[in-house]
């Protein structure tokens, strides 16, 4: 009888053993949270930009009652995010992105997210 081996175990094959650069496939996590992921903050740095600028500074003058006073632009944003992240194209785009970010990764071994320095606390 064969032993079957645990997935924590398996060996992934590529350069660095981090697997194969030119897989193609996508695991669960990478399709419902890292891809989403691309998509939420793309929409935010590049399609909504305006949309963001107006709901950031309307809480900036309103501090407190930003939840009564900026309905209007929180709408506005959470219309636009909605309409990227709903768009079949847009996430195709971001999709191949990602591919193309780990399979960089795989081959060269040299994640292209910087890693953030943690700050000691005094």
């Amino acid at each position: 009888m064969r032993d079957k081996q645990p997935n924590t175990l398996r060996s992934f094959g590529g350069p660095h053993d981090l697997g194969d650069p030119d897989d193609r496939s996508l695991r669960k996590v990478e399709k419902e949270v890292l891809i989403p992921q691309i998509m939420r903050d793309r929409a935010k740095n590049e399609k909504c930009i305006q949309e963001v600028k107006d709901f950031t500074e309307c809480c900036k003058n309103s501090n407190l009652l930003m939840v009564l006073k900026c309905r209007k632009q929180n709408t506005a944003l959470k219309d636009c995010l909605a309409l990227w992240y709903n768009d079949l194209k847009f996430k195709e785009e971001c999709t191949l992105k990602y591919l193309e970010q780990r399979s960089e990764y795989r081959r060269t071994g040299i994640s292209p997210i910087p890693k953030t320095k943690k700050i000691a606390a005094t």
